[in-house]
């Protein structure tokens, strides 16, 4: 058979199903976007100013000066420039409403340092993924309390427009957390640091930890207090700028992105872009990389005391991942994760999954780092303990920290862990008045499709009802870790 022939033969069916395959996607496309809402100002306008890796800034003073100026790009070239249909009373980007930022004593998207004479160590607080500096301050708080010196710094890509999320890189939130730490190390010397990561934030703090130990360098931190962390999520988030290629290529912006909602919350973003998702992933496949090198190299025991905190229900990250990937692969035996379990009240009554994660841990093999499960004290009770498991040991104690689980809360969430009941924004409601914002008492009961807050803001859990625990074992461990009693 000749080539014409055989092109005749298998060419043009090959073409007609190409084609065929294209008007499929064509339509499916179609469809999509007929559900997707417009993208807004903050969706579109990429503001200039923001830190980059490349930027050529040489120190924190640098990156202070970038950040004015991204602010002020943010106020003239968006929130300046919003339409009248946008101007609501929930609109973040509104200048005088509810969710206004600007609104607040302190504008917490921004960094912020608390200078402390006769500091006895330092601290550098990394947010996570959409939030910013708020998220943080009140474990900043505790410990500038006990004689820190507390950094936060504003991650690359947050804190301004959800369309900086469209941009950013694992590496220039990277050379963030290096230009910060290296500040701290300059105003405290010959004092300790230790590092308090949140979701996306704890993977920054040990991506900046291993390199640290890899590289010789000798600002490193003292211990890693890790939230939340983010060390392994769906290998499909890295599929994501595939989407945004894509929408590109055919020139719908929406693509870009994998939820679009209202902008409501004044420290977070609600809209997420497919690149955070994608850089998110390749966050944990550089962390994942370091411990590969030290594992080889023999030196995971150079890894600074961990005290990690994880909700067993948690949508973003899976406390098994983080015992899979971190805890089982370390070596220093002055490491604990606490669990937060899920109400048993619930799972007794048969209204949640069975959990896993690390309840398991409680017994089987020894581990070389402390495990502590937080839960009910029995199935029917609403009061919680703590279960510890010290490292290498097979006893199992029980503390009575004299908490209950909320009697309508069935579970932790990721969001959840570092916001007290007591915060105006995020809590139960306690601390807020009548015409001010909260987003963590709202219980709205109507018909679907008719609010502009989507329904996971009034469901997912925004506040911790442990966080008294959780702010104890922290100030315990960075006292310890940092060579005194605060």
């Amino acid at each position: 058979m000749s080539l014409r022939r055989m092109w005749a033969w298998i060419g043009a069916p090959v073409l007609l199903m190409l084609f065929g395959a294209c008007i499929s996607l064509g339509a499916a496309i179609a469809v999509y976007m007929s559900y997707r809402p417009a993208l807004d100002l903050w969706h579109t306008t990429l503001l200039a100013g923001e830190f980059t890796a490349k930027a050529g800034v040489a120190d924190w003073n640098g990156y202070l000066a970038l950040e004015d100026a991204l602010f002020r790009h943010l106020d003239q070239d968006i929130i300046q420039r919003i339409p009248a249909s946008e101007k609501t009373e929930f609109n973040r980007f509104n200048a005088g409403s509810k969710s206004d930022p600007a609104q607040w004593p302190i504008n917490w998207n921004r960094s912020f340092e608390w200078p402390q004479p006769g500091a006895r160590f330092g601290v550098l607080l990394l947010h996570g993924y959409t939030d910013s500096p708020y998220s943080l301050h009140f474990i900043g708080e505790a410990l500038k309390a006990r004689g820190g010196q507390v950094l936060a710094l504003r991650i690359p890509g947050h804190g301004t427009a959800p369309s900086a999320l469209r941009t950013i890189t694992a590496e220039d939130m990277n050379a963030a957390v290096a230009l910060a730490m290296a500040h701290l190390h300059q105003e405290l010397p010959d004092k300790p640091i230790v590092i308090v990561g949140y979701s996306n934030g704890a993977a920054l703090a040990l991506h900046y930890t291993f390199g640290a130990i890899i590289d010789g360098n000798p600002v490193k931190p003292a211990g890693l207090v890790l939230i939340s962390p983010e060390i392994g999520i769906s290998p499909v988030a890295a599929l994501a700028s595939w989407q945004a290629w894509l929408g590109e290529v055919l020139g719908i912006n929406q693509l870009a992105w994998d939820s679009i909602e209202a902008e409501f919350d004044p420290y977070k973003y609600n809209s997420f872009a497919v690149n955070a998702g994608a850089q998110a992933y390749r966050m944990t496949e550089l962390v994942q990389a370091q411990i590969g090198k030290l594992t080889a190299a023999g030196r995971l025991g150079d890894v600074p005391p961990i005290l990690a905190f994880e909700s067993e229900a948690d949508a973003t990250v899976t406390a098994t991942a983080v015992k899979r990937e971190l805890f089982d692969r370390l070596e220093s035996k002055d490491a604990e994760v606490v669990l937060f379990d899920v109400n048993r009240v619930f799972e007794h009554e048969g209204l949640v999954d069975q959990p896993s994660g690390f309840v398991t841990a409680l017994a089987g093999p020894r581990h070389n780092y402390a495990v502590s499960i937080l839960t009910n004290r029995s199935g029917e009770e609403l009061a919680a303990v703590v279960r510890h498991r010290a490292a290498l040991s097979d006893a199992v104690t029980v503390e009575d920290i004299g908490l209950n689980w909320p009697k309508d809360v069935y579970s932790l969430s990721h969001i959840a862990l570092p916001f007290p009941p007591y915060d105006p924004l995020y809590g139960d409601g306690t601390a807020t008045s009548l015409d001010s914002l909260n987003l963590g008492r709202a219980i709205l009961r109507g018909e679907e499709g008719h609010l502009e807050i989507p329904d996971s803001a009034m469901t997912r859990q925004h506040w911790n009802p442990f966080y008294s625990y959780m702010e104890r074992r922290i100030v315990d461990f960075v006292g310890r870790t940092t060579s005194g009693s605060p």
